[in-house]
């Protein structure tokens, strides 16, 4: 009950908001200009993010005074505002027409990654479910550092996913309803309640970004789902992992992270910089295949239910 009064509550908080954080985008110029690689033709609004950030910490914020709040809650709020500030600094240089530097993103990245770990969500080990069930613990160096490479990696898919009109949003609330249950089903509920909230701002938010987008969440939105979204998962769906139950929330977010590898992959061989944003993505390709931008994005959300079902049986067959 209360991971859907979280959800709720998030997505009215984020679909209330936007019209008018869209008149201060527009009086602020915070605006996302057309080029060769974007598929809109007129400036859009950028500060979508905004809506989303508000809702998900005002959401567990207000939580978090009925009942204890647990320790991860906090770094994940620090992590969220770090994020959340560069980004915006990152969509107010394009609104400019100016770069802005990829070090202090990834600098950010690994700051709010570390958070995590510090706060209880390290991905420590698996146990074998053969022979014994023996349990496999990581040195702590190292479960920090696949942590880290967990965090920013899920981060970075998600911003590279960010290209067409309700795509990222869309696959963050599928992703997240996929992490609600996967948490219930282990009897976590404040991931429940952290995924619902992340969920129910996403859903809020696509009502205004779906196509025609009337704004767009810009790198502070992006990066602060993908935050989210890769923390809930290790801080819940890593808990005393099996060899298999590790793929969970792989699987749950699947597109991103397999589209992403795919991306880097292709950047890599070509001799490109991997951050570097081009037209390689699965749904730019499916666009030059001749389809139109709502099938699109309409089958890769098929695709991503079917990544989350699959997870969703593997977590029911380990019950």
């Amino acid at each position: 009950m209360l991971e859907w009064m979280s959800g709720i509550s998030a997505f009215v908080i984020s679909f209330v908001s936007i019209p008018y954080i869209r008149i201060l985008a527009f009086r602020w110029g915070f605006l996302d200009q057309p080029n060769q690689r974007k598929v809109h033709a007129q400036p859009l609004p950028l500060l979508g993010g905004s809506a989303m950030f508000v809702a998900i910490l005002l959401t567990l914020g207000v939580d978090s005074f009925f009942r204890p709040a647990p320790f991860a809650l906090w770094g994940l709020f620090v992590g969220s505002l770090v994020l959340f500030a560069i980004g915006l600094v990152d969509d107010y240089a394009k609104s400019r027409g100016r770069d802005f530097s990829a070090l202090p993103r990834l600098l950010a990245q690994i700051f709010a990654a570390v958070l995590v770990a510090s706060f209880g969500g390290l991905i420590r080990g698996f146990s074998v479910p053969f022979g014994g069930e023996h349990y496999i613990v990581f040195p702590h160096w190292l479960a920090i550092a696949m942590t880290i490479v967990w965090v920013v990696g899920v981060i970075n898919v998600f911003n590279f996913l960010d290209g067409l009109d309700g795509l990222a949003a869309g696959i963050a609330a599928i992703s997240a309803t996929t992490l609600v249950f996967i948490a219930l089903v282990k009897g976590d509920l404040d991931s429940a309640l952290w995924a619902a909230a992340v969920a129910g701002a996403a859903l809020g938010f696509l009502r205004h970004n779906f196509y025609p987008a009337r704004i767009i969440m810009g790198d502070a939105g992006s990066t602060l789902l993908g935050y989210w979204l890769a923390a809930i998962s290790v801080i819940g769906a890593f808990k005393s992992a099996t060899v298999i139950s590790v793929f969970v929330p792989v699987l749950a977010l699947g597109v991103p992270i397999f589209d992403g590898i795919l991306v880097v992959v292709k950047r890599a061989l070509a001799g490109k910089p991997v951050y570097k944003p081009d037209k390689t993505h699965s749904h730019h390709r499916l666009l030059n295949a001749g389809m139109s931008q709502v099938h699109v994005v309409t089958f890769m959300y098929l695709v991503s239910v079917c990544f989350s079902l699959m997870s969703m049986i593997v977590v029911l067959w380990q019950k």
